[in-house]
């Protein structure tokens, strides 16, 4: 066990130092940079900004530096947020995210896993045909078209729950029930699939035959076993949702990383982009280095075919 662990945290290093290696060189290839702006600056106003971030070194020596820098995380100064370092913003801005990510996926993942137990235990009966037709809806409808309706008919002309900004926790129901829509869809229709698959194998039918239980055969047999292609799609998806939607934050002016990041694109923040791609790397990695672990906790197969 703490072999394998060792072997998937190294892996996850060298994941991620090619990340960083990918997004510095392509950072560099882009046309212009991050003083290009409508108005033309100065030469010397341009001199003095490389030499005080650094750009004025040849870019091997930029390179190594940057790679140092990601070693100790940190991910430098900001273009655009003159007082402010990228550590700075992510500290401020990803408790938001993840607040935000951490409800809409307990919100996912709460109802979506007892819906696609229900949808596979009353397959082809209106129960399941209402659950099919509810996942392909949130599935199809884009979460920003999710977001408008919700602000819209619930915030404007209902007005039971604030359109907008972050404070209480009014303002977290709508940006939180856009988020998780379609992860909840996403959810039930795998766990659906994958209870469908386990109902119907032998060792199920053995169960039933010696006398066990609806309740034993359902939740204590089939669940721990259907729930394991479940646990694959919510690594990356407990990443994706944690580091922030950048559609929903941006339409609920909510505070959060996705924001920041969408703004460091539109300002030419180089730093600020690397920065939130290799942080948003770093938890991705070590989310489905997680989910690698737990995979050998809950299901021993996986234990005894790594022994073999």
């Amino acid at each position: 066990m703490i072999r394998y662990i060792i072997k998937r945290f190294l892996l996850a290093i060298a994941v991620i130092f090619l990340i960083a290696t990918f997004t510095f060189w392509l950072s560099r290839a882009i046309p212009g940079g991050p003083f290009t702006k409508d108005r033309a600056l100065p030469q010397t106003v341009i001199e003095n900004l490389e030499k005080r971030y650094n750009l004025d070194m040849p870019v091997f020596q930029q390179y190594i530096k940057y790679i140092g820098n990601i070693a100790r995380l940190d991910f430098g100064l900001s273009y655009y947020y003159k007082t402010e370092t990228v550590n700075d913003i992510i500290k401020r801005t990803f408790p938001v995210s993840c607040l935000l990510g951490v409800m809409a996926m307990i919100t996912a993942t709460g109802l979506g896993i007892p819906l696609g137990v229900i949808s596979a235990l009353k397959e082809n009966k209106w129960q399941d045909n209402i659950l099919k037709i509810m996942t392909t809806i949130f599935i199809s409808v884009p979460s920003f078209v999710l977001a408008s309706l919700l602000m819209y008919y619930i915030g404007y002309k209902l007005g039971i729950l604030p359109v907008a900004m972050w404070g209480t926790w009014k303002h977290a129901v709508l940006p939180v029930l856009a988020l998780s829509a379609a992860p909840l869809a996403t959810v039930t229709k795998y766990m659906r699939s994958s209870m469908l698959e386990v109902l119907g194998a032998d060792y199920i039918r053995t169960a039933k035959a010696k006398g066990a239980g609806h309740f034993t055969v359902t939740y204590i047999h089939a669940l721990r076993n259907a729930i394991l292609p479940v646990l694959t799609i919510l690594g990356p998806m407990f990443a994706g949702i944690v580091c922030g939607s950048f559609v929903i934050e941006q339409i609920f002016a909510v505070p959060g990383l996705g924001q920041s990041f969408t703004e460091s694109i539109f300002n030419r923040d180089y730093s600020m982009i690397m920065g939130l791609t290799i942080f948003y790397s770093i938890i991705l990695v070590t989310v489905i280095l997680i989910i690698d672990i737990l995979y050998t906790l809950i299901d021993p197969r996986i234990k005894v075919a790594r022994g073999k």
